[in-house]
């Protein structure tokens, strides 16, 4: 039986300026989840209906309910949090600024 054991990142402190890009990256893994949507045929939909493909979640970020965004955001900080834990450093290019 197949049982998960994600590494502990649970000493990986975030700074602010990460917790933003958390944030950016969140809304992204919304935008890359929804045009993989559109690109099978899903639809918008008041309820999911995996039968007809319909989902009320392929809206823009903002318009999500707080759940759904919660969901993007565990996975975007735990990303961070598994890079910094690695050993990598995240840092703006002074370019990007």
């Amino acid at each position: 039986m197949y049982q998960p054991n994600p590494i502990d990142t649970s000493d990986i402190q975030v700074s602010e300026e990460l917790t933003v890009l958390c944030e950016q990256l969140a809304e992204n893994v919304h935008e890359v989840w929804a045009q993989g949507r559109i690109r099978e045929g899903w639809t918008y939909g008041g309820q999911r209906d995996d039968a007809l493909k319909q989902t009320p979640c392929l809206v823009p970020y903002d318009d999500l309910p707080e759940s759904e965004k919660e969901y993007d955001r565990s996975t975007a900080m735990e990303t961070v949090r598994l890079i910094l834990k690695l050993g990598y450093r995240i840092v703006p290019d002074d370019k990007s600024k």
